[in-house]
């Protein structure tokens, strides 16, 4: 950034590192920032638990049902590849603003669940399904105590990638819809009245929220695991 600042010859765009950092620090230091933080995760955590729900009820009738899946892969690669402002314009047209993210984030999230589920439920050793399978049929009990945990691994990896790219739609989302007291909007702001360092503090801000959050996956399913 600062040898394109040197290029460009543009310090607005391209301020200083140290500018920057200054810029990045006093936004830590100030109450508001925390509460646009706040915002934004409580899209994320929202949006995730939609997802989860949807994607893994998905993934797991797509490992046990190859006609299923086939009947579903279109749908799944539409939402895969359909650009973003697309999807973003479609459901700001057909829902309230207020709903937008949550509706954009659990959409594009929904495929990438679903297919770390039908692929952790395709590898689970048959013979154990069969265990199960000798003394009860398929329950939310057998779900739960049997499956996930099996697809731990699978699920695990894709909440990583989840949690990163959801952030991204999702601060998208609100820069597009103007979403109160959020990181979308603010970026917004700093944009409007070109204060390109606090763009760039927030940009900090938000992979500091992707590194933090990537970890919860793995110490969640960790434990997940350890204690079956």
């Amino acid at each position: 950034m600062q040898l394109l600042g040197k290029i460009k010859g543009d310090v607005l765009v391209f301020p200083s590192v140290l500018s920057i950092l200054r810029a990045f620090f006093s936004l830590l230091l100030t109450r508001k920032t925390y509460s646009l933080i706040l915002t934004t995760l409580i899209h994320l955590f929202v949006s995730l638990l939609f997802s989860s729900l949807i994607g893994i009820a998905i993934g797991v009738a797509e490992g046990l049902s190859d006609s299923f899946r086939r009947f579903l892969k279109p749908l799944m690669i539409l939402l895969r590849s359909i650009p973003m402002i697309v999807l973003v314009v479609i459901i700001m047209v057909l829902t309230k603003y207020s709903r937008v993210p949550y509706i954009a984030a659990s959409l594009v999230l929904v495929p990438l669940i679903s297919e770390a589920a039908a692929e952790g439920c395709r590898r689970i050793d048959r013979e154990l399904i069969d265990v199960y399978r000798l003394n009860s049929d398929f329950s939310p009990r057998v779900l739960f105590l049997v499956y996930l945990p099996l697809m731990a691994g699978y699920l695990s990896q894709a909440y990583i990638n989840a949690v990163g790219m959801g952030i991204k739609i999702i601060v998208t989302t609100e820069y597009l819809v103007q979403t109160k007291n959020s990181l979308g909007k603010a970026v917004f702001s700093s944009s409007y009245f070109n204060d390109y360092e606090e763009i760039y503090a927030y940009a900090l801000i938000m992979i500091g929220l992707v590194l933090l959050l990537s970890e919860i996956p793995i110490l969640i399913f960790k434990k997940f695991s350890s204690e079956r």
